[in-house]
């Protein structure tokens, strides 16, 4: 690669003319190699600082970039959510990694260019690239030493927190540096930032990630899964090709055990994995909407299809049973953690495609259907909170909020990760199984509670599993459906 340095000292790759394409399959070879060879110029002037410690020079390269401008409002298909911009103007968003979103890329691109019948132009753009991104997976960054951490700011670009915003996602308006409206939902620094986020907190790498996603906030159902999983690996019919646990290691025989991990991660991931990538991921996110908010927050910028949690609750009524599902219909937010992102006065609607398949899972499973599925499952609204020991004040304000909003159910996750979906655009649902009955004095206790797990989680689970596949079954732009979407809504999903 040819480098030029200016008079400053700032050595960069030689510039790229900008290059129009039709053909979304070219476009992301195009943004594949200008990607490449940025992070490979950054790479490999990073290992030549930490080997020789010579900071005389400063190191720049950009991310790629995918444009494209029209004069018109094009004749868009109305049933489709996604693929084209509001209206005329010009429209840009910078790009990361786009090896691993190839598959993406390339049906943004093509419903791009034939909805509006303009070609894109893929081009280096005007953000740097932080060192840190570039090297993300490069043992070089276990050598930084004190002495180079406290000089590379001055040798390299490092991550800009003002790149790294959700001001699209929230919708305040935000308008590109140089004018431009947004392609797309993210920046490729605020991609980059998540992508490193995810690898730290489940310790599995971005690229193991599926498109359909569970949440789960007990390891009985971790363990579950990964049984499923084992035997779904040994069956050729399955369409699985491998299961990939935390510390990256593939399973793809049903047997073959698994090496220690010295890191046990905060929010460990699991990863049934399908050819083209709409396999299935379970991310155990414990307790609290902190977690649930941190997870769904990094996850989102991996555009899956649907995400479900899948988990336990306190049943709020007389005639809930331990082990009965409770489908959420609506959400009442008392987590907090959403605030300032999502106010509290913005309805969460529930998604009929999802609703339908958890409907139809419950009693494909559980053999009960029509009218006798209702001794099983309830719908309604479930509450969210952040105060893990609410019971211990419920007479004192919450049971009162809980009637008036016709709550059936209880837990700390579920609104965090519907709202989070609504916000991120990323279909969602909720099924939960009862597992205490507080208002009521039936409390989990610890005989108790292990007779119920071992009853209920295999069958929980297994409902969440065939939601997600019947889910996969339906077209992609029948599921992402236009009731995720605002005003002016960014073209790529």
């Amino acid at each position: 690669m040819t480098t030029v340095i200016d008079a400053s000292g700032l050595v960069t790759p030689a510039p790229c003319p900008p290059a129009e394409f039709k053909s979304a399959d070219k476009a992301v070879e195009h943004l594949t190699r200008l990607y490449d060879e940025a992070t490979s110029f950054l790479r490999r002037n990073l290992h030549k600082t930490v080997a020789d410690g010579n900071t005389q020079n400063r190191y720049r390269a950009w991310y790629p970039e995918i444009r494209m401008a029209t004069k018109s409002f094009g004749k868009v298909d109305s049933r489709l959510s996604f693929g084209h911009v509001p209206g005329p103007g010009e429209y840009s968003t910078t790009v990361t990694r786009p090896a691993l979103f190839k598959h993406y890329l390339r049906q943004q691109i093509r419903l791009l260019v034939e909805n509006h019948g303009v070609p894109v132009t893929i081009a280096p753009s005007s953000v740097p690239i932080p060192v840190h991104f570039a090297v993300l997976d490069d043992t070089v960054t276990t050598n930084w030493g004190d002495g180079l951490n406290s000089t590379l700011r001055n040798t390299f670009d490092v991550p800009d927190l003002s790149s790294m915003h959700d001001k699209v996602v929230n919708g305040t308006g935000y308008v590109n540096p140089d004018g431009s409206l947004p392609l797309a939902l993210f920046t490729a620094q605020r991609v980059d930032y998540s992508i490193a986020r995810l690898q730290h907190y489940t310790n599995t790498d971005a690229k193991h990630f599926q498109s359909l996603v569970l949440f789960t906030n007990y390891q009985y159902y971790v363990d579950e899964f990964e049984k499923f999983g084992r035997q779904a690996i040994a069956d050729p019919e399955s369409g699985y090709s491998e299961f990939i646990m935390p510390g990256n290691h593939a399973i793809t025989h049903p047997k073959q055990p698994v090496p220690s991990s010295s890191k046990i991660p905060q929010m460990p991931a699991y990863h049934l994995k399908r050819r083209r990538g709409n396999g299935i991921t379970l991310v155990n996110i414990g307790i609290g909407p902190s977690n649930a908010k941190t997870a769904t927050d990094h996850i989102a910028v991996l555009r899956p299809d649907v995400w479900l949690m899948l988990g336990h609750c306190a049943g709020l009524r007389n005639g809930q049973n331990l082990g009965d599902f409770v489908l959420a219909h609506a959400y009442l937010r008392e987590d907090r953690v959403l605030d300032d992102d999502l106010p509290v006065w913005v309805p969460i609607p529930a998604l009929a495609e999802v609703q339908l398949a958890l409907e139809r899972s419950v009693a494909e499973i559980s053999s009960y259907d029509g009218y006798n599925l209702k001794r099983i499952m309830r719908t309604g609204t479930v509450a969210s909170v952040d105060n893990r020991n609410w019971e211990l004040r419920a007479r004192s304000g919450p049971v009162q909020k809980l009637s008036q909003s016709r709550a059936i159910a209880l837990d700390m996750e579920s609104a965090t990760i519907a709202a989070n979906g609504f916000r991120f655009r990323v279909p969602y649902g909720t099924l939960l199984c009862v597992s205490d009955r507080p208002l009521q004095g039936e409390l989990k206790l610890p005989g108790m509670a292990s007779q119920f797990y071992k009853s209920q989680v295999k069958q929980h689970l297994k409902i969440g599993i065939r939601a997600l596949e019947i889910l996969r079954e339906m077209p992609q732009e029948h599921l992402h459906s236009r009731k995720l979407r605002s005003f002016d809504e960014t073209a790529f999903l």
